[in-house]
């Protein structure tokens, strides 16, 4: 199945007196790139993490943003560190000492000082099952996002395949006139220039010229390649790369298609199979 590189999914769930919440954006990327940001009280879970995201996601930069919030429980109670109040007020008694007019404060502003507070703690093993949980969820969640850009992708790509094999198949109408035409020209040519020419040999290099300036082997290849291209789209695995080597093949067969023309028609064609081509690439870059 086709799937874009370009997602972004986000989920929360919560734990104890804890919402986490999980973010995850990705962008094309040539390989896979995963960045982790993470608060400091989650740092533990890093690695399996990245872990976890590599194996559901083969290409693509991805940025996963992990956080949490303190949520108020009803019944809840602070905790209180009795030795950072001891050294708080030692402290203060100290400074009052040395002030002309000491300044009274009040147990909440106790309480709004760094470390006065302590939070419950919350089991390790239980913090990495939800959050395991909850990455995976949002997995699930950007996979969706990118399948349902992935499948208009598809249908743009599939259309452009249409449009290059209707060429194609112009380009082999044209052939056998291109090939007479020339051979036309080039008998004509030479009947001025001689006076008594010889035939036999004439047709003989008029073969070898046939054959040099013959694309029909070129018309396989392009025929060959989209039919490629339409099966890859159908395929399971992530087809990005393949497509992208496809692609520098078809534009290579057009290259030589309108090297090798001696016709306008065929110059034409040449350019509009490349113009696809080239559609075609942009789009590409963004597949998994």
């Amino acid at each position: 199945m086709i799937r874009s590189m370009t997602a972004f999914a986000g989920s929360e769930i919560e734990i104890g007196n804890l919402t986490l919440t999980c973010e995850l954006r990705s962008v094309n990327h040539r390989y896979s790139d995963i960045n982790l940001k993470l608060p400091e009280r989650l740092r533990f879970i890093e690695s399996d993490l990245r872990t976890q995201i590599a194996a559901k996601i083969s290409r693509g930069k991805i940025e996963c943003s992990l956080n949490y919030k303190k949520q108020a429980k009803d019944g809840q109670t602070f905790i209180i560190n009795s030795q950072a109040v001891d050294a708080l007020l030692t402290a203060t008694n100290a400074i009052e000492r040395q002030m002309s007019a000491p300044l009274a404060f009040s147990a909440l502003d106790v309480l709004a000082f760094p470390g006065i507070q302590q939070e419950p703690e919350t089991d390790k093993e239980e913090l990495a099952a939800a959050i395991t949980t909850l990455v995976k969820q949002t997995l699930v969640q950007l996979h969706e996002v990118r399948e349902r850009e992935g499948a208009q992708l598809k249908l743009l790509l599939e259309d452009r395949c249409h449009k290059m094999q209707f060429y194609v198949a112009a380009a082999g109408k044209r052939l056998p006139e291109v090939l007479n035409a020339l051979r036309r020209k080039l008998k004509d040519r030479i009947k001025e220039l001689v006076s008594e020419p010889n035939f036999d040999r004439l047709e003989q290099e008029l073969v070898l010229l046939a054959q040099k300036l013959d694309i029909s082997e070129e018309l396989d290849r392009l025929h060959t390649h989209i039919s490629e291209v339409l099966r890859v789209l159908n395929q399971p695995e992530p087809v990005g790369r393949r497509l992208d080597f496809l692609m520098q093949e078809l534009n290579r067969e057009a290259n030589t298609l309108g090297s090798k023309s001696q016709d306008k028609d065929m110059t034409q064609i040449s350019i509009e199979l490349k113009v696809l081509i080239e559609q075609m690439r942009e789009q590409i870059q963004n597949i998994e």
